[in-house]
């Protein structure tokens, strides 16, 4: 199976199955010289750690194990290897599954069935390749990401909060509010949906999901402030469409918008083009203009519902987990485009 790397200059490599042994991550392109904070990286990990009443019961210790690439608290530019290791997985859930291959999908919206039809031979425990957690090694390559932002582009901020949750959805007033909030005040709100009038609302609804086996779908708003004026090719690899790479590439990911996104499509240019009001989502001509880059990114029910959701270990809804999933992608495009910028300017990185 090809295609389990990403990235042109940053380039990072996952490899693991959700049921394997260990899940891990190969980071080539990281520059010399970076401080390397283990505790960002752990803290990163634990925000996307299952467990809780809201998300999937599977208990996993997230602990990251560094193999390469780092001395004396620093990056070596040199290949960085993390991995962490499974140790709540229970394949006998999938037994049914396993047993089912080769026909249709015994799990709706699921892709076990076209896993085996492509390839010949797949993992049917917990997904394989496709399970969610497959997401844990790009939360390990987008925490290194960020480390490198931080020393090199210090004003720069990425932010994610849920902005819909099923029926649930944030007014204007409240995104505004939001957009003032920490990562650490948005991870205090159920589900990461800022709103405290709704908590007890996105609460209920989430906690019935577990215990009748439904799910939900939702969407999420991800923004980098400080953005550096320049990221991005004007032709093939914008930044939109790297960014929508990124974010696509999220199982479960059904639509990305950049800025006005669809809203723009029924506008009129004399007035959609006056002023600067955030339409463009901080990119025009495919290059970042330094202004607020601002995504919204839809996601689709959870697949795994009904008798399948209640015998198992699922999310009821995708987006509350997906936050710091959609931070670690966007941090991965930026500091590709980054290191990019400095080879067209022949600048050191």
């Amino acid at each position: 199976m090809p295609a389990n790397s990403f990235g042109s200059r940053f380039v990072v490599t996952t490899f693991g199955e959700s049921h394997g042994p260990a899940l891990g991550v190969v980071i080539d392109g990281c520059p010399a010289g970076v401080n390397f904070d283990a505790d960002f990286l752990a803290h990163e990990l634990a925000r996307r750690r299952p467990g809780g009443a809201l998300v999937s019961g599977r208990q996993e210790r997230d602990q990251p194990e560094v193999l390469s690439g780092i001395y004396e608290g620093k990056t070596l530019g040199t290949p960085i290897a993390i991995v962490v290791r499974n140790h709540d997985a229970r394949s006998e859930d999938y037994a049914q599954i396993a047993g089912a291959l080769g026909g249709p999908s015994v799990r709706g919206g699921h892709a076990d069935d076209v896993w085996r039809l492509k390839f010949g031979h797949s993992d049917p425990r917990g997904g394989g390749r496709s399970s969610g957690r497959e997401t844990v090694s790009r939360v390990m390559a987008g925490a290194v990401a960020q480390m490198v932002l931080r020393a090199r582009v210090p004003s720069l901020h990425i932010r994610s909060f849920a902005e819909q949750i099923g029926p649930e959805v944030l007014s204007a007033e409240q995104i505004q509010a939001a957009h003032q909030l920490s990562s650490a005040e948005i991870d205090g709100f159920p589900a990461r949906f800022p709103s405290v009038s709704s908590a007890h609302a996105v609460s209920a609804l989430l906690e019935a999901a577990k215990r009748d086996g439904k799910s939900y779908g939702g969407r999420a708003l991800i923004t980098a402030i400080g953005v550096p004026v320049g990221l991005g090719q004007p032709v093939f690899h914008k930044l939109k469409a790297d960014l929508a790479a990124a974010f696509l590439g999220i199982g479960a990911t059904c639509a990305v918008e950049i800025g006005e996104g669809e809203e723009s499509s029924g506008a009129e240019g004399s007035e959609f083009h006056t002023g600067s009001r955030g339409q463009y989502g901080g990119i025009r001509g495919g290059i970042s203009t330094g202004e607020r880059l601002e995504a919204r990114v839809s996601f689709k029910p959870t697949s795994s519902v009904l008798d399948v959701a209640k015998k198992g270990r699922h999310d009821p809804c995708i987006v509350p987990r997906a936050i710091p999933v959609l931070e670690a992608m966007m941090a991965l495009v930026l500091v590709d485009h980054w290191l990019w910028m400095k080879t067209d300017r022949g600048d050191e990185p």
